[in-house]
């Protein structure tokens, strides 16, 4: 299942929430399930973005679906980037000329 890597950071409404993050977090999880996905990891992190998470999900749909649900609340901005395993980075590297 591809991998995918979130950036989020708080918007002024999320960050006045704070103290619900935790909270917010079991939400977005059981979404990403109810989905076909899952988080394989989250931490919440000190820097330029609030969360870091790293999910499986069948496809970039629903990557984008779940982005887009997550952001419709107006709590978080995210920005979602495809990884690649080690064995699938050597089936890129294979394809190369």
């Amino acid at each position: 299942m591809p991998k995918y890597v979130g950036l989020y950071s708080w918007t002024d409404q999320g960050a006045a929430g704070a103290k619900s993050t935790v909270d917010r977090y079991q939400g977005a999880k059981a979404l990403v399930e109810s989905m076909g996905g899952t988080i394989e990891s989250i931490l919440w992190t000190a820097g330029p973005y609030d969360i870091v998470v790293v999910v499986d999900a069948p496809d970039d749909e629903t990557v984008a679906a779940v982005s887009m649900a997550l952001a419709s609340t107006g709590n978080l901005r995210s920005v979602t980037m495809r990884g690649f395993t080690e064995d699938e980075m050597a089936g890129v590297i294979a394809k190369m000329p």
